[in-house]
């Protein structure tokens, strides 16, 4: 992908500091308890406790679960894989877009990725950055296709289509939060990259309508979450 002109610094700065926030976090889950294998599900670890994201704890009205949420992990290889999934997509998306729309998706992605969590599994607490990850892989097919590459020559969309195997054959995975936000990265990045390829819309309207997306998505969990699994 080439950078669009004036967007700001090539360097994926974001997605560096994203990394070493999750790193961090996952040594201290490791450091109060949590398993370094994922074993015996989330238990053991305050942060996991306090920051995986239920029906039940948004229902308590902890909304902030389905931010934080995002930012942990099940053990130190579910953190390996994702910190090396967004690595990749990172470092592809980042200096193609801009940060502040990279920022946009990523977080866009992760709160559609609570919901579907939510809305698919009403009894589990979720842990893992993979909705945002899913979301920045649908958005970046959505930006190939709009700068006239072939997500399937460059090898993305067998990596999605892998993924999504994956995601429905191994226990233990969210797939709500994997469809749900790969489902929210594409649409935020159609608004931000198509939108005004087909209908005369002021600059500022593609942000707008993305940040609703993601309001969109809150309500859609503290709705889905105020009703019985």
């Amino acid at each position: 992908m080439r950078r669009a002109p004036g967007v700001g610094s090539e360097e994926p700065v974001l997605t560096y500091v994203l990394i070493g926030i999750m790193v961090l976090i996952g040594l201290g889950s490791v450091l109060s308890g949590a398993s370094t294998t994922g074993g015996g599900g989330l238990g053991g670890s305050a942060l996991l406790d306090d920051g995986s994201v239920s029906r039940a704890t948004i229902a308590d009205d902890e909304y902030w679960r389905l931010i934080t949420a995002g930012f942990l992990h099940a053990g130190m290889f579910h953190l390996l894989f994702n910190m090396f999934a967004l690595y990749v997509l990172g470092t592809l998306l980042e200096p193609a877009v801009g940060r502040f729309r990279f920022a946009l998706i990523y977080f866009v992605s992760l709160l559609a990725g609570s919901f579907g969590a939510l809305l698919l599994e009403p009894n589990s607490p979720t842990v893992g950055a993979s909705g945002a990850i899913f979301g920045l892989m649908g958005a970046a097919v959505i930006v190939m296709r709009n700068r006239g590459l072939s997500p399937m020559e460059s090898g993305l969309g067998f990596w999605i289509l892998l993924n999504l195997i994956i995601t429905f054959t191994v226990p233990n995975i969210s797939i709500g939060g994997h469809l749900g936000g790969l489902i929210g990265g594409g649409l935020a990045a159609l608004l931000l990259f198509d939108l005004r390829d087909r209908v005369r819309v002021p600059a500022m309207v593609p942000t707008v309508l993305v940040a609703a997306l993601g309001a969109a998505a809150v309500v859609g969990s503290i709705a889905v979450s105020s009703t019985p699994g």
